[in-house]
């Protein structure tokens, strides 16, 4: 779109980005939500452009995120397409665009899963479709309301440590002209519709998480790349020297509270300063060497060492998450109950459900007192031994002469199983969790 150093920085710019980097170390669809909207987006601009059967890829795109996370596949890249239409008065591209072959591998591609799934299961089109997307979007029913400002403070952290260029980059990619644009600003609004109605669309919604906001990064990826080539060949520009201005402030804050936290957290704090250490050290040198750069009127230096340091900075937040991954991954976990389960031993988890025990412990549990988004699944057939009441539980199975290995919070009263002359055992605690047991390890 804007020449190929300014594709390489949009990449790195992406790559690196604080936000995108950690939400592609979690497995979710967010990560490929975003990449087959960034595929899609990418088909539409290139079967514009340059060859209409580009507008395959357009197609494709969408139905895939169809497949992966619901309508929103569909809607959003729709939508910057429609806008980008309406905005330039290019009213031929919908000539165009309805290409009958990217059309039909459309529906080739997403249809037939949705059709097969709703013929099993009838009430499914009312829970994915009505519940799971216009009830969460316009209510408060999964009790993730945040006020429609959320996404922007993320945004700004999520960007590090490229965030102060966003107000300079996005400035930069309005068009010259809204009522004559130019093939320029064509590419500017499309860059800016991709990243607006998105944003928008999220904003309003009344059900907030933080992955959601990743398929805007591409957008604004490209406008910082662009943004950064356009000023790397002019010395102290203005623009440039504002934006390090903006990332000075950002950076230097996020390094004080990050050396800071440590000491704020009771729990993990002296653990993890080793781990935390390196990234505010990372960022506050990024502040010192660029400022250095920018003052000699290097700005190709500048923008390399925003490279260099913008690499190091993931490297050192490599080491963060690999911490919290052992604090909230249930492999730890799994690990205290295969060292004494025994294969005609019940797994139980109470008012809770760590999501990867099932999957370290290579068996499924029973979950007490816990529905949750596994709601519409333990409808379908016989569940009556995988989700139970508390007193349904200490029925079936605490009571039942069956050993059982019940998860449970340090903070949950065990009372309740005290109460049946059952009195548990403590195996074991990890974390915030502990281990205990009807019956102890002895045969």
């Amino acid at each position: 779109m804007n020449g190929p150093r300014a594709a390489f920085l949009s990449a790195w710019v992406l790559a690196t980005s604080l936000v995108y980097f950690a939400v592609g170390q979690i497995n979710i669809t967010d990560m490929p939500l975003s990449f087959f909207m960034t595929l899609s987006m990418a088909g539409f601009w290139m079967g514009y452009r340059r060859d209409r059967r580009y507008f395959t890829l357009f197609y494709l795109g969408m139905a895939l995120a169809l497949l992966t996370k619901g309508l929103v596949g569909v809607v959003l890249p729709a939508g910057v397409a429609f806008w980008w239409i309406v905005l330039t008065r290019k009213w031929e591209v919908i000539r165009e665009a309805l290409y009958l072959p990217g059309l039909a591998l459309f529906f080739l591609v997403a249809a037939p899963w949705y059709v097969l799934v709703c013929l099993k299961n009838p009430d499914f089109f009312h829970f994915f479709f009505i519940q799971e997307h216009f009830l969460r979007y316009t209510t408060r029913m999964h009790g993730r309301f945040e006020p429609w400002w959320w996404f922007i403070p993320i945004i700004i952290v999520g960007s590090i440590p490229w965030a102060g260029f966003l107000p300079g980059a996005i400035s930069a990619s309005l068009p010259s002209s809204a009522s004559s644009p130019t093939r320029q600003d064509r590419g500017r609004i499309f860059l800016l519709l991709w990243f607006g109605v998105i944003f928008l669309f999220f904003s309003l919604s009344s059900s907030k998480l933080v992955p959601y906001i990743v398929p805007v990064m591409p957008p604004l990826a490209i406008m910082m790349g662009t943004f950064l080539d356009l000023h790397m060949d002019r010395g102290k520009s203005r623009p440039l020297g504002l934006g390090l201005l903006l990332n000075s402030l950002v950076l230097a804050t996020f390094g004080v509270a990050a050396a800071a936290y440590p000491f704020l957290d009771q729990r993990y704090g002296k653990e993890l300063l080793p781990f935390v250490a390196p990234v505010a050290a990372v960022l506050i040198l990024l502040v010192i060497l660029s400022w250095a750069y920018y003052l000699k009127g290097e700005s190709r230096k500048v923008v390399l060492a925003l490279c260099v340091f913008a690499f190091l900075n993931i490297a050192t937040f490599k080491n963060v998450f690999g911490f919290y991954d052992r604090i909230m991954s249930a492999r730890d976990l799994a690990s205290a109950i295969k060292s004494h389960a025994r294969p005609e031993d019940v797994v139980v988890q109470y008012r809770d459900y760590d999501q990867g025990l099932p999957f370290y412990l290579k068996r499924r549990i029973v979950l007490v007192d816990w529905r949750g988004e596994l709601e519409f699944g333990s409808e379908r057939g016989d569940q009556s031994d995988w989700f139970l009441d508390q007193e349904g539980f200490l029925r079936r199975y605490w009571t039942s002469g069956q050993r059982v290995l019940l998860v449970m919070r340090d903070e949950q009263d065990t009372a309740f199983l005290e109460e049946t002359g059952t009195i548990p055992m403590v195996l074991g605690r990890v974390g915030d969790k502990m281990l205990v047991t009807n019956k102890g390890d002895e045969p």
